[in-house]
């Protein structure tokens, strides 16, 4: 029972996700490399679009993770290396882009398309209501009548 436990959390503790990052993108200064880290966990991979650089196999992804360590290695603050990748990839590229006049869309894109599905919705909806249905004819009133009427369980065609 033990083993089985050791086995189940080991296999817990793989499953999660990985870092994409490779030995040799790696920078030799350790403070260096955990403000990369840092900053790469803000930054989109373009290719997946819902992984950050860190995370992500994607070639562009390696790209970008070379370019933000190169940035850094030369002495940019973290705004700077930042700053540096957004003017060349636009604010799609950070996770969490910020609340500007180009970037309305990003954030409430989802919203509006969200709130036009419920009003098609709801404008199908209404027009299915049973209000317009055809009304019944003179004929297919008594008919129905009869039926509400009728002691007698048969069907009008004969079925039970």
């Amino acid at each position: 029972m033990r083993r089985l436990t050791c086995f189940a959390v080991a296999f817990a503790l793989l499953a999660g996700p990985a870092s994409a990052v490779n030995p040799d993108e790696q920078l030799a200064d350790p403070a260096l490399e955990a403000r990369a880290h840092k900053l790469s966990k803000e930054l989109r991979c373009v290719v997946c679009q819902n992984q950050s650089i860190d995370d992500s196999d994607a070639t562009l992804a390696r790209d970008l993770r070379i370019i933000l360590r190169e940035r850094i290695s030369a002495g940019d603050t973290d705004k700077e290396a930042m700053d540096y990748i957004v003017a060349r990839y636009g604010s799609f590229v950070q996770l969490e882009p910020p609340m500007r006049l180009d970037t309305l869309a990003l954030w409430f894109g989802p919203l509006a398309v969200l709130a036009l599905g419920a009003v098609g919705a709801a404008v199908y909806m209404r027009g299915r209501s049973p209000a317009r249905a055809a009304a019944l004819t003179p004929e297919e009133e008594a008919e129905l009548a009869a039926m509400l009427n009728s002691d007698d369980t048969t069907r009008p065609d004969g079925a039970r």
